[in-house]
């Protein structure tokens, strides 16, 4: 077995390759970049090696600084993570040259399965099943307009060399084609070095199910059942499940197979997933693409297999057979994972940098009722940089079946404390609350059909709203009673008891004043609101962020945000913001004037931090509602900022090429 291996990644990924590296007793490599010199990988890792300035082409995409790396510290093979290098046949060719094994595919594998374009044209030649579409590389956005006529829309536009929703747009009409087409042309060739595009049939009501396999040197291949990935945003996987609700044995069997077919087709050795889209009326199935390395959402597919990716994928490099034949391979209950992204739900998924001002994942457990897992390449503390793509973590449940999966993840996600950036943790939680979730019978359209105008967590109704009112009223007076017993006080802040409290909730301009009573209880407080009681009882302590407690004996956890006298609770994907104060304070509250809002129609302000890669209009340039203005790169994707009405350009406040901070001034108008 290698005795060292290099992790040619960051992140997340780096941390989970070296955690079964250290299981198997393989000393670890790590090459970072400047701005990752304190990510959580470099100091997991036995050796770490600086290879460059945090823009990826300077640093992780550069081969040579990869391989000087391998020399430098004798490491015998790379595993390459995914996105990089981890498909880049050119990469595994140079390894091979250099006696260094590439812990993938064959280089030749890589370059017939991993370009989307030849890797179709494969799959026809293996009469696996694929969609109508055109399979050459489009010179210029008008061919690409007059192929997707011909074709019928909708189409996709998609990079050859894609992934993870990189470089990938659905155009529904010829001005979308065109746009479409430069977008994925610039996104391609920033993240991938490959500015190739080709355009395909949009399969409408599509589901996304996609097949994990396992081959080795020696000719043997078996198919790990499938994952469900339809819930989509952007044509990025939120949640993924295995196995999915949607397929059955039948197709189940059928689906494998031709993964298998198509893997044998070109030698393919490693881990892989072919991916197909699945039409939820007919069953009928289309081969997609078939990604040649690791796959992020590969842990449900563990989970239920109980096999480790990452060593079957170390040992295959190293030449051993598989352990198993394809009638080993079993489904033990349910998987499901969540996509922790540094994004702000509340500001339509906008990136969001910064300092994890508090990182706190709910705890790795594994009992009667399932696993909770977490797979993270941050800390508390830690640093999200504009540099790298938005996933903070991936937090993964498994139970005996999809109801329990659910119920944990809901769970878990309570739990799961990330303050100082945004993260779409609250939608998350919406959507383990959605019945058409919980229903099974869904598409990759779920998401824009059900929230058409964004996430808004006051659209989410609780279920239980008295419990929030309860719990930050005994929030409030935890805090007012730590107050009242510090010694030196003001007359007046004696310990207070039964008296009544207002609890204001704060809905957009809307007040609703509840009267509530908190008073000390052995374990904590017992609560009176609407007519009704409440026993609180927990062992919270005041800052903390969790709050787990029991209600009239029911245990519950939710979240508890302090900022000066409001308090924000989050709870099932719903946030409740609320004021608490004594009925006197509240009565002087309502008579305060507001200030209000600053006129911000006439500026263009950036939304995100993130790079300005382009300034659309000039000054004095008459603008129409729906142009556009500018684009902005953050964590790897394009954003086309664009007019709201008809407007007149003032003057043009950024330069391209400037890093732009939230709320920066990029346009103004008269």
């Amino acid at each position: 077995m290698f005795t060292k291996i290099l992790i040619a990644n960051r992140g997340e990924i780096a941390c989970r390759v070296i955690k079964t590296a250290r299981k198997m007793g393989i000393k670890t490599v790590a090459v970072y970049s400047e701005a990752d010199k304190d990510a959580l990988f470099v100091d997991m890792a036995d050796e770490a090696v600086c290879i460059g300035p945090a823009a990826s082409k300077e640093s992780y995409l550069v081969a040579d600084k990869i391989i000087a790396a391998c020399k430098q510290t004798g490491a015998q093979a790379v595993h390459p993570g995914y996105g990089f290098l981890s498909e880049n046949a050119e990469f595994s060719r140079r390894l091979e040259e250099e006696g260094i094994k590439f812990i993938g595919p064959k280089h030749y594998s890589i370059a017939k399965m991993g370009d989307k374009i030849e890797s179709k044209k494969l799959a026809i030649e293996a009469k696996v099943n694929t969609i109508p579409g055109y399979n050459d590389a489009i010179a210029g956005p008008d061919e690409a307009v007059e192929i997707a006529k011909k074709i019928g829309y909708p189409v996709m536009i998609k990079a050859s060399a894609g992934g993870g929703g990189k470089g990938l747009r659905v155009a529904y009409n010829d001005a979308e084609a065109h746009e479409g087409f430069s977008s994925c042309v610039n996104e391609a060739r920033n993240s991938f070095g490959d500015d190739r595009v080709f355009i395909e049939k949009y399969v409408l009501e599509p589901r996304h199910i996609e097949i994990q396999l396992l081959g080795d040197s020696h000719g043997n291949y078996v198919y790990l059942n499938e994952r469900d990935c339809s819930i989509q945003r952007r044509h990025q996987k939120v949640i993924e499940e295995a196995p999915s609700p949607f397929v059955d044995a039948e197709m189940r069997k059928a689906m494998g197979e031709q993964a298998v077919a198509l893997a044998r087709a070109v030698n393919y050795e490693s881990a892989g997933t072919v991916e197909f889209v699945v039409s939820g009326a007919t069953k009928e199935f289309y081969f997609l693409e078939m990604n040649t390395r690791l796959q992020v959402e590969h842990p449900v597919t563990e989970l239920i297999t109980g096999l480790d990716l990452v060593e079957q994928m170390i040992r295959v490099a190293y030449g051993e057979k598989l352990p198993i034949t394809q009638a080993d391979v079993k489904i033990d209950g349910w998987a499901m994972e969540c996509r922790i992204n540094a994004e702000d739900p509340f500001r339509g998924f906008l990136p969001s940098t910064g300092r994890l001002v508090k990182f706190l994942p709910p705890v790795e457990s594994t009992d009667a009722n399932g696993t909770t897992r977490v797979d993270t390449g941050v800390y508390d503390g830690g640093e999200i940089s504009m540099f790298y793509d938005s996933m903070i973590a991936k937090l993964i449940v498994h139970g005996k079946d999809r109801a329990t999966a659910i119920n944990r993840m809901r769970d878990a996600l309570n739990a799961f404390v990330i303050r100082g950036i945004s993260s779409n943790i609250p939608f998350q939680a919406a959507l383990m609350q959605h019945p058409v979730f919980h229903s099974g019978i869904f598409d990759t359209g779920f998401i824009p059909k059900h929230y058409p105008t964004g996430f808004d967590a006051s659209m989410v109704p609780h279920d239980d709203p008295a419990l929030l009112v309860s719990v930050a009223a005994y929030v409030y007076r935890a805090f007012t009673d730590r107050s009242a017993s510090i010694t030196g006080q003001l007359q007046g802040h004696e310990r207070i008891v039964g008296d009544q409290w207002m609890v204001v909730r704060l809905n957009g301009d809307k007040k609703e004043n509840h009267p509530v009573t908190a008073r000390p209880v052995p374990g904590g407080y017992h609560v009176e609101y609407d007519g009704k009681s409440y026993e609180l009882l927990s062992g919270w302590k005041l800052g903390e962020s969790l709050f787990n407690g029991t209600c009239n004996g029911v245990p519950f956890t939710l979240q508890v945000e302090r900022h000066k006298t409001k308090y924000s609770l989050f709870h099932w994907g719903n946030r409740a913001d609320f004021m608490v104060m004594s009925a006197r304070a509240a009565e002087l509250l309502a008579l305060m004037p507001e200030k209000p809002a600053p006129d911000l129609s006439k500026f263009l302000l950036s939304p995100m931090p993130g790079l300005l890669r382009e300034i659309a209009v000039k000054v004095g340039q008459d603008v129409k509602a729906g142009e556009k203005l500018a684009v902005i790169e953050a964590m790897k994707m394009e954003n086309i900022l664009k007019a709201e009405q008809d407007c007149k350009v003032k003057k043009v406040s950024a330069a391209v090429g400037e890093s732009l901070s939230v709320d920066q001034i990029i346009i103004e108008f008269e």
